[in-house]
């Protein structure tokens, strides 16, 4: 998937003489003296600022605040802890843009994600931050599922930015499509799913390949010991680190609600929260395969219009139920965690959890696919009578207020 860009003029210069840790130090004393509320303050160039105005990115989210005034710098290394729906792609992707040199046709940046999904998402973020700017940019979304040939056809046209899933990207360079020779600077985001669906290997030798890049940034919702031995064997050891706590990660425009109901009507009770919603469209999420799989069977023998996304399904049928839904085929999507990362539709009205995820930060990632854009949404657990305290844990570890509905 090929996509566009367009960049603008430069951003603020500084002294010849200045070192590397000036700048830093200059940009962030700046942004604090003014309070980190506006992309302006943090160094954006206007026209981007206008792209992310037009999507409803108006005011820096916490990420963002601190990601973005030290990636505009070159030649720094970043790690951030932080969980899907904190403003991730921007904090990485505007620095990304504003470092790219359009008139040189190497590729200049590579962002590795861990799925399809995610990858293409990150692609067309970028692509609509750059709606107001001037100058050509490239970039080609690598991911597996795709026609292999048609990606080594496009790779031989200019490309400045590769988004890319591991496995795809090393597949390419094994063929010899494309050369990572010129890579600036080099995006893992979400290293700790990239490591959980099995990519040690292949991340190892992406950042071997890129061993001339000039910088590595890792977004990473948690910190376990495979994301340790990365950072350690591939980043600078004075790398800037940021920790997003997790008051800062749920969208505020999200009412959070619990119901509490016996196992065995949960079906039922969730059939007659959908009977009432109109033409409003949401995602369902469980924890399972199997259990996606059956709910989906349920709702639609009661007449729902519903579909299942799980990883069992091959990709050609994943990216034809995805597509299906984004033109409104069917209401309601039935979806495991891992096959809905990236899922990115517009207008969602709410999600509903058929039962709490192992993980806090699935819980952010679900509740993220509503209250978009300004818009406001609603995150719904059906719960069965243990797992209350699980909820009281969830608004303490969140800073959320959870309200049962009955």
């Amino acid at each position: 998937m090929r996509l566009a860009f367009t960049a603008g003029p430069d951003r603020l210069r500084f002294p010849r003489d200045a070192t590397a840790a000036s700048r830093r130090d200059a940009i962030h004393l700046l942004n604090r003296a003014a309070n980190l509320k506006t992309f302006k303050a943090l160094g954006v160039r206007d026209d981007l600022i206008q792209g992310m105005e037009e999507l409803g990115i108006k005011t820096p989210t916490a990420i963002q605040s601190e990601a973005i005034p030290f990636l505009l710098d070159p030649g720094t290394d970043f790690i951030a802890q932080a969980q899907t729906g904190t403003g991730k792609t921007a904090a990485f992707g505007v620095p990304v843009l504003m470092g790219v040199n359009p008139e040189f046709r190497g590729i200049q940046a590579l962002i590795v994600a861990p799925t399809r999904e995610l990858a293409k998402q990150i692609g067309k973020q970028l692509f609509r931050f750059t709606k107001y700017c001037s100058t050509k940019i490239f970039v080609e979304v690598l991911t597996g599922g795709d026609h292999f040939d048609r990606q080594c056809a496009a790779l031989q046209r200019p490309t400045h930015i590769v988004v890319a899933t591991p496995g795809r990207l090393l597949d390419l360079l094994d063929r010899k499509a494309l050369s990572l020779s010129s890579v600036k600077v080099l995006v893992m985001d979400e290293a700790d799913e990239m490591l959980t669906l099995g990519f040690k290997k292949e991340l190892a030798q992406i950042c071997e390949i890129t061993r001339s890049r000039q910088a590595t940034w890792l977004f990473s919702a948690t910190i376990p010991e495979g994301v340790k031995r990365l950072i350690t064997d591939y980043m600078s050891p004075q790398a800037h680190t940021v920790r997003i706590d997790q008051a800062h990660v749920v969208n505020r425009d999200i009412a959070h609600r619990f119901v509490v109901v016996r196992e065995k009507e949960k079906t039922a009770r969730i059939a007659e929260f959908l009977k009432h919603q109109g033409e409003d469209r949401g995602v369902i999420f469980c924890r399972t395969k199997a259990g996606a799989t059956a709910l989906s069977e349920e709702l639609a023998e009661k007449g729902y219009p519903v579909d299942v996304l799980q990883g069992d399904l091959p990709q050609l049928e994943r990216d034809k139920v995805l597509r299906s839904f984004k033109k409104g085929r069917f209401q309601f999507l039935i979806a495991t965690d891992v096959a809905a990362r990236g899922i990115d539709v517009e207008g969602l009205a709410f999600v509903i959890h058929h039962q709490l995820p192992d993980q806090i930060d699935y819980y952010t990632h679900r509740s993220g696919r509503t209250g978009r854009a300004g818009r406001k949404g609603v995150s719904i657990a059906f719960l069965g009578h243990e797992e209350k305290g699980d909820i009281t844990k969830l608004a303490k570890e969140l800073g959320l207020n959870f309200v049962e509905m009955r």
